[in-house]
């Protein structure tokens, strides 16, 4: 149950609900699938997997809950091929070629007879309030993704006093200084990958994968005025992530050390190891994160 991506949200109120506080509220927004002319559904599913009833899950004072989405896939040309035929069919019967207001009243028509024959594909995100730092973490690689989960925990509550994480000093200004000394922080590791941009506008943008991050091809770069809006590093050996402008930690993956404690831990069930990567995942993420707002001078006040 390892976290592969991160969307940082801060609380500005204490969240004070415990799991049994917050699972009837959710069991109120529990996943539905989709109806047979419903093009999506959206709700609360157990974050322990199937079998599971309860909607939320609580450990070290930090709850997990997770959002399931269905969407009915209707490719766009297999609706423009179906309005065309119709179209066509009007035209030739009726010797006119409807406008725009029939066309989409013919489109809506194709979505509804086509929609109780489409596929429905399933995506799961899942997120981890920590009541003890006063932040919510969602695994979405997304923006768009983040803000539907937290959206629907808004609605959910009826209200969420929640905003992204705003720090003093612009990210992009802080991994460029990074590559430039990249003996900066020797508590990370700078790997092989890197987004460079040209901050002026519809400027280019160079993408470096297997790389020496400091060597003199990123150094000449940089000397041509370009910033580092992506970083690949490593921390304390135990957590290894692309750090995104906008503060969003890509391609997170847990390393050896952590694999290895979580290995030591005997457990019997699927419950007892998802409560072991989860217990694991909350205390690394409350000493990682607060190490990276340092980077960028903490956390803006406003």
């Amino acid at each position: 149950m390892w976290f592969k991506n991160l969307r940082l949200y801060r609380l500005s109120q204490p969240f004070s609900l415990s799991a049994e506080e917050l699972d009837p509220l959710l069991q109120q927004r529990a996943f539905r699938p989709c109806g047979s002319h419903e093009p999506s559904s959206l709700g609360w599913s157990a974050p322990l997997g199937r079998g599971r009833e309860a909607l939320a899950h609580e450990l070290s004072d930090c709850l997990m809950v997770c959002v399931r989405q269905e969407d009915r896939l209707l490719p766009p040309a297999v609706i423009s091929e179906a309005l065309e035929e119709k179209l066509q069919a009007l035209e030739e019967g009726e010797g006119r070629r409807p406008g725009r207001r029939e066309r989409n009243e013919l489109r809506d028509e194709i979505i509804q007879q086509l929609l109780p024959r489409a596929f429905a594909r399933s995506l799961k995100t899942y997120a981890m309030i920590d009541r003890q730092q006063g932040w919510i973490l969602v695994d979405a690689v997304s923006a768009n993704k983040a803000e539907i989960l937290i959206g629907l925990l808004r609605e959910t509550l009826g209200s969420l006093p929640v905003r992204s994480f705003e720090v003093n000093q612009a990210p992009a200004a802080v991994f460029t200084g990074w590559l430039e000394q990249p003996e900066r922080y020797p508590d990370f590791e700078l790997l092989d990958s890197c987004e460079l941009r040209d901050p002026a506008e519809d400027g280019g943008v160079i993408r470096c994968k297997g790389l020496d991050l400091a060597g003199e091809e990123i150094r000449g770069h940089l000397a041509a005025g370009m910033q580092a809006v992506k970083l690949m590093v490593a921390w304390d050996e135990r957590i290894a992530c692309s750090l995104e402008a906008d503060l969003a930690l890509k391609r997170v993956k847990f390393l050896d050390l952590i694999q290895e404690q979580a290995t030591d831990v005997q457990t019997e069930d699927e419950v007892a190891r998802f409560d072991v990567e989860f217990s694991l995942m909350c205390l690394e993420f409350r000493r990682l994160i607060p190490r990276l707002l340092s980077l960028f001078g903490g956390m803006a006040n406003n």
